[in-house]
């Protein structure tokens, strides 16, 4: 899909374990992923089928995400909520584990959501913008509208209360507008 982008660092291993660079400027600007990054999160997910998402970050506060996962593993997803996008309501996904060392770019005007596959896993993600909590919104992970094909149940997804009551894809008015590369 437009702009969302999967990155595999290399990984150089030994007897000893491995060593990796899980972010070098340089490199993801050659890669044409040109953000500042302002803030890191972690977050753990302590039982299997945890659902965090489907989030954003509302203008003046929009967020792109590089995401990764550090220990565990889960299915990642993005869905396109730009205004006059060809892939408007689309969505993309991608497991991240460690032991695969895939990282995902997301883009500002995307929802970004994730569903845990293995018990204690941990996502770790850059943000271009810091949080706001005036400018959150969550939309439903299980939306049919959107229709996300999760590896797991929805019946059997763990869910906060914040994404439990999520807006209705039909009933979520983007302010993020495509603009053509």
């Amino acid at each position: 899909m437009d702009n969302c982008r999967v990155i595999t660092p290399r990984k150089f291993t030994d007897d000893r374990g491995f060593f990796c660079e899980t972010w070098n400027r340089r490199g993801l600007v050659a890669e044409g992923i040109d953000v500042d990054f302002v803030q890191d999160n972690l977050s753990l997910s302590v039982d299997i089928g945890t659902v965090r998402g489907l989030h954003c970050q509302l203008p003046p506060h929009a967020q792109a995400k590089f995401v990764r996962c550090p220990r565990g593993r889960l299915f990642d997803v993005a869905v396109d909520i730009r205004k006059g996008s060809p892939g408007f309501g689309q969505w993309i996904a991608e497991e991240l584990s460690a032991e695969n060392g895939k990282q995902l770019f997301i883009p500002v005007g995307f929802l970004h959501g994730f569903i845990t596959l293995e018990p204690n896993t941990e996502i770790m993600y850059k943000c271009s913008d810091y949080y706001a909590t005036d400018c959150d919104v969550s939309v439903r992970f299980d939306d049919p509208d959107i229709a996300i094909d999760w590896p797991i149940g929805t019946a059997r997804a763990i869910l906060s209360d914040k994404d439990d009551a999520a807006l209705r894809f039909a009933d979520f008015e983007s302010p993020f507008v495509y603009e053509a590369a």
